[in-house]
């Protein structure tokens, strides 16, 4: 009389883990930084928004790069069309900016604190977190640049 629910024998098994997100990287993606030195970027740039020292956006970015500010340039390798900001490496190369690409923009703008994935970001130097701006600066000073 009463009715039963049958499950199904695959609902009975554990869940499985969360499938790996692969990310689309951009042909002119070099120099990639590490899985390590992301992270220590990501933290520079956490550090660097407490006191409100990063410009964000290829916009600002290449204005203050124009106007001569120094700082460490991040970019997103997963930006879509190339065309936006394939100009800035060059440009920093031509300033002497060290310059890094990192896997993801949604990592970028969320270390940077937005809702809102963000393909550039400029981190300036400041007293309060120099010691990890300083490492950061010379391991991507020491990546590889492209030909």
């Amino acid at each position: 009389m009463g009715k039963t629910k049958k499950v199904a024998p695959e609902a009975e098994e554990a869940p499985e883990a969360a499938p790996e997100v692969k990310v689309t990287l951009n042909p002119i993606c070099t120099p990639l930084a590490s899985r390590k030195l992301s992270k220590k970027l990501y933290k520079c740039v956490k550090k660097a928004v407490k006191v409100k020292n990063i410009r964000r956006g290829v916009k600002e970015v290449q204005k203050f790069i124009n106007k001569g500010e120094k700082g460490i340039v991040v970019l997103a390798g997963d930006t879509l069309p190339i065309d936006v900001y394939c100009h800035l490496p060059v440009m920093c190369e031509d300033r002497n900016l060290p310059y890094a690409y990192i896997p993801s923009k949604t990592d970028l703008g969320s270390s940077a604190g937005s809702k809102r994935p963000t393909c550039v970001i400029l981190i300036k130097p400041h007293a309060d977190y120099q010691e990890a701006y300083d490492e950061c600066e010379q391991e991507v000073s020491s990546l590889p640049k492209p030909l």
